[in-house]
């Protein structure tokens, strides 16, 4: 028969031998790499992902995160080279390439933040403070983000930290300096459209006075050739009339009296007192024309 205590040492044999197997692995995600300590030295670098062993129980490892890692920094106020004051929020994208400098350096992602965030802001202001306001927001922002880059990766490579990008997310004046900005624009929009109505109005008036000289001009070579159609006209007539008195004379005057009381001689409007015997009249007369004593036929001798 068995002794209990047999059993009871095969036991804590197996327990102590677990004990020993699991504090002898560690596993490395995919996203991680892993240090390992022994007294507070790293004695291994665990970079590839699944099971590593290590010494148990004297042996401590350190997951430390190699993706891709997010800075976002507040929003800071740089000065420019032409003193004009900018609102500059900007982010950066990092990740530990030296695993022991990087846990010997910082230890931690908040401590790593905070350094970074310190360096992020000292090149903004170094490398935004020698160029101008335009320059920031316009002509060379792509280029000063990778001077920014450079120079920030630059100081973080003492803490074991690769910085991949860096980018300025917005780059304004101050609020009470956007809405001076804004009234001067506003302002100076409002006089040019004031100048343009201007130049408007006095081309409007020049149009207009050059058609009035225009017409005034047409007017008046239309009356010249008017008055010369109706001149040559009057000739026109005058001849003929000096024809047909050439003519006839006695119808000629004949015509002329009876246009003469057509016109003269209208109905409500004119009354004459005249003698029966006045030159006006000699066709009431006589139908000739011509004094009794003229028309009376002359004594035979």
């Amino acid at each position: 028969m068995r002794s209990p205590f047999a059993g009871i040492a095969a036991l804590v044999a197996i327990l102590v031998v677990a004990i020993i197997g699991y504090s002898s692995v560690f596993t490395v995600q995919q996203t991680e790499q892993a240090l390992v300590l022994r007294f507070g030295e790293m004695v291994g670098v665990a970079t590839e992902p699944g099971l590593h062993f290590k010494a148990p129980f004297i042996d401590a490892v350190v997951s430390i995160d190699k993706r891709i890692l997010d800075l976002e920094n507040p929003s800071q106020e740089v000065i420019a080279s032409d003193q004009k004051r900018l609102v500059v929020d900007a982010f950066a994208r990092y990740r530990i390439k030296n695993a022991l400098r990087y846990y010997q350096s910082v230890g931690s992602i908040q401590t790593a933040n905070a350094q970074l965030a310190a360096l992020l802001n000292a090149a903004l202001r170094r490398v935004l403070g020698e160029v101008t306001f335009i320059q920031v927001v316009r002509d060379e922002r792509e280029a000063l983000m990778r001077k920014i880059r450079d120079q920030l990766d630059k100081e973080a490579d003492g803490y074991g930290i690769q910085v991949v990008d860096v980018r300025i997310r917005r780059a304004d004046l101050p609020d009470a300096n956007s809405q001076a900005v804004y009234d001067r624009m506003k302002s100076e929009r409002q006089r040019e459209a004031a100048e343009f109505r201007a130049l408007g109005g006095q081309k409007a008036q020049e149009i207009k006075s050059k058609a009035d000289r225009e017409a005034t001009v047409i007017v008046a070579e239309a009356n010249s050739t008017a008055e010369q159609t109706r001149g040559a006209g009057d000739a026109e007539r005058n001849r003929l009339f000096a024809e047909a008195y050439s003519q006839d004379p006695d119808f000629f005057a004949f015509y002329r009296s009876m246009s003469a009381y057509e016109t003269g001689l209208k109905a409500g409007e004119t009354r004459y007192l005249l003698r029966p015997d006045t030159p006006f009249l000699r066709y009431f007369t006589n139908p000739t024309g011509k004094a009794a004593a003229d028309s009376a036929p002359a004594a035979k001798p």
